[in-house]
């Protein structure tokens, strides 16, 4: 066995040197592109693998054809294939161990580890292709292998596991990590030749080189090949992943622009942020990052909601929802925010990205329509517990009123809906009255006014009315509001006050008056009585008996007059009604029978108390009684009733005459006022004055051709 004496070629070494530059730029180009790959992942790993464990075995193969060996040998190629499977074995593990892992120094290790493995593999399987015997020497050999070790150490860790280094997106990194890559591999190489000896199997036979060579350099150039092809596809492949790395990038800047992004790690820590986060949040970025996002809190939202936050998350859920966040600065401020969990291939998040908006304005806007449909609502609630209010289009139909509403007119809401107010309408107010109201709020004016309405059950209710257009862009009105309070009561006391100054101005009237009429009426009637002593003339005696009617006439005027001007002072006193009534009906009686009426009186009970002037009831009696009477002048039935009512006594007197036209019927009991041809209006004046004395009331029922009631209500006495 001969020794072989080492010598190198230069040419082929530098040769080797940038195929292992080529080759290991390759595999780093296929294995960062990893990380921002889903689909393509395996066919990455294993082009990567492929392409350095390649690139080792070209630095040793070519290293050996490179050694000037004087020693013929045979070639063998099962070897070399090995040798070339040991590599890329290798380097596959080495490369699985630290990629896509936490970082870990046994990670480390184990890949650097597997890259020595595979440097002293095809080394030594590559000696024993050619035909050579390898002997090393243990200390040389065992110090070159801890060198080669500690530089694909150094390697990786830069690669892979240095945090300001390890994928960085700088463009310098790859190629500075295929040099260092490249560097670990020669030394490899190039220690190992010095660590080892060389025995040739054979004798040297210079002649039969040449097939050797030839072998040798077609091996050469299928290596170029496969390395030209692998460089070829990395460099489709970087095209492809730079076209999506573009798109990835419009879209960043499209959310840049538009949101606010942050990125976190499982556990919540925040690793990225962009401006908009910076710029809306106050904080810079190095406050953000290492941080989470309790920084932002700001304690509106209670735990509970964090909690569920993180339970939807965390479970690979994407979570939607509004948070508010308190900047650096105390301010609030809103945003709708969407978080994404990113899942590996146990389905656990390993980062969650979230998406924000913010809405900080439109809470804003929120809050403030609420407050002011909060408003309009205490209006609404105000108007409905006070007023009555109805609206109506432009063509006044009904379109909403509220309980107000139909509790006064006693229509329910689905018999308003769709009509107009004329289905109100009591006849008391004149067609110009409604013409003018319609010309108002036609023309866009507020319109106001009181008007008499008519319930559904046929009663009559006063209301003070505002009206007010609601107008569309072109100035039209498109509804009206209609907003009523019940004067009813009002109009009654006003009606009352009125009837009132009517009778203080008949009572100044009377006080005026009287006195100086009664005295020439007693001179007048004293003479005509005694004229009356001595006059035998049948006929002037009959016309002495006018005058003194008359006289008794105007006296009897003149007597309310006095009433009015100053009443007398009322003396109650307990009496039983039922015979002060009948004893009125007997005064009454003969005459109702001259004029075909007939009389009836009921009574529940034979004794009903009240405190009363006897005296001047009976003249109310009576002269309701009379009235009565002459409304039937082709006679009828008058029917008296008396019964006591919820602690009061009711006394009504109804005839069946001609009754009492409704416009007329408001204006009975004001002075002057009659509806008899030859009345004065004071008696039903006078009669009221005395009911109202006895602490009573007195209202009228009438319907034309069907009769009148006066209804007395006296209060009762216990017995």
């Amino acid at each position: 066995m001969t020794e072989i004496v080492v010598s190198f070629n230069p040419i082929l070494i530098f040769i080797a040197v940038i195929l292992t530059i080529m080759a290991s730029y390759t595999a780093l180009d296929l294995f960062t592109l990893i990380k921002s790959s889903d689909k393509n992942q395996r066919f990455l790993f294993l082009g990567g693998t492929f392409s350095l464990g390649i690139g080792i075995w070209i630095m040793n193969f070519i290293g050996m054809v490179a050694i000037n060996i004087n020693a013929s040998g045979n070639y063998n190629i099962p070897l070399t294939v090995l040798s070339v499977v040991f590599g890329i074995s290798f380097t596959g593990m080495a490369f699985n161990t630290v990629i896509d892992r936490q970082p870990k120094t046994s990670y480390l290790v184990t890949g650097s580890f597997y890259l020595t493995m595979a440097v002293l593999s095809i080394h030594v399987t590559g000696m024993y292709a050619m035909g050579m015997n390898v002997q090393f020497d243990p200390v040389v050999f065992f110090i070159s292998t801890l060198l080669i070790f500690v530089s694909f150490f150094f390697s990786l860790w830069m690669l892979f596991y240095s945090k300001n280094l390890a994928y960085s997106k700088h463009v310098w990194i790859k190629p500075l990590s295929a040099l260092i890559i490249t560097g670990a591999i020669v030394e490899g190489y190039f220690l190992l030749i010095r660590s080892s000896s060389f025995y040739s199997n054979g004798g040297i036979d210079k002649e039969g080189a040449a097939p050797e060579t030839f072998l040798i350099y077609l091996v050469f150039f299928a290596a170029i090949l496969i390395l030209s092809g692998l460089i070829a596809s990395s460099t489709l492949i970087s095209k492809r992943l730079d076209a999506s790395d573009s798109h990835l990038r419009d879209i960043q800047a499209a959310l840049d622009e538009s949101s606010i992004v942050a990125i976190t790690d499982p556990k919540g820590i925040i690793t990225y942020v962009n401006d908009k986060f910076v710029e809306i949040s106050k904080y810079e970025e190095k406050e953000l990052l290492g941080k989470n996002h309790n920084i932002l809190n700001s304690g509106y939202h209670p735990p509970e909601f964090f909690r569920e936050l993180w339970k939807t998350i965390g479970s690979g859920k994407i979570w939607r929802g509004e948070i508010r966040n308190k900047a650096k600065d105390g301010s609030y401020y809103w945003v709708e925010t969407t978080i994404v969990p990113f899942l590996n291939k146990k389905n656990k998040p390993y980062q969650y990205v979230s998406i924000r908006t913010d809405i900080s304005a439109l809470k804003s806007a929120e809050a403030n329509l609420k407050d002011s449909l909060k408003e309009v609502n205490d209006i609404k609630f105000a108007l409905d517990q006070s007023s009555i209010i109805a609206f109506t289009d432009e063509k006044g139909l009904i379109t909403n009123v509220n309980d107000k509403f139909c509790e006064i007119s006693k229509y329910s809401r689905e018999e308003l809906i769709g009509q107009n107010h004329s289905i109100l309408n009591s006849g008391f107010h004149s067609r110009e009255f409604f013409k003018d109201l319609w010309k108002t709020i036609g023309q866009g004016d507020v319109w106001k006014g009181e008007i008499r309405n008519k319930a559904k059950d046929g009663t009559y209710y006063w209301v003070h009315t505002t009206i007010v257009p609601f107008l569309n862009d072109k100035g039209k009105p498109y509804q009206y509001l209609a907003i009523r309070n019940d004067i009813t009561e009002r109009k009654k006391t006003e009606e009352v006050l009125h009837r009132q100054d009517k009778l203080a101005a008949v009572g100044q009237l009377a006080a005026g008056v009287a006195h100086e009429i009664r005295n020439p009426l007693t001179s007048m009637k004293g003479y005509t009585e005694f004229l009356q002593l001595d006059e035998t003339n049948e006929e002037r005696q009959e016309f002495l008996n006018i005058i003194l009617d008359e006289i008794e006439r105007v006296n009897n005027i003149v007597e309310d007059f006095m009433v009015l001007a100053k009443p007398k002072a009322v003396e109650l006193k307990e009496k039983n009604i039922i015979p002060v009534i009948k004893n009125v009906l007997s005064l009454v009686e003969f005459d109702a029978r001259k004029r075909k009426v007939k009389i009836h009186f009921e009574y529940e009970k034979d004794i009903i108390q009240i405190e009363c002037d006897e005296n001047r009831l009976k003249q109310v009696f009576l002269n309701f009684v009379k009235n009565g009477i002459e409304a039937m002048p082709d006679g009828g039935d008058i029917t008296v009733r008396a019964s006591i009512i919820n602690n009061q006594v009711q006394i009504a007197i109804q005839d069946t005459g001609v009754g009492i036209p409704e416009e007329k019927l408001k204006n009975i009991g004001e002075p002057f006022y009659t509806t008899k041809k030859n009345g004065n209006g004071l008696g039903l004046m006078v009669s009221f004055k005395i009911i109202e004395s006895h602490n009573g009331k007195v209202y009228i029922e009438s319907e034309l051709n069907k009769g009148t009631t006066f209804n007395i209500l006296l209060p009762a006495k216990s017995a």
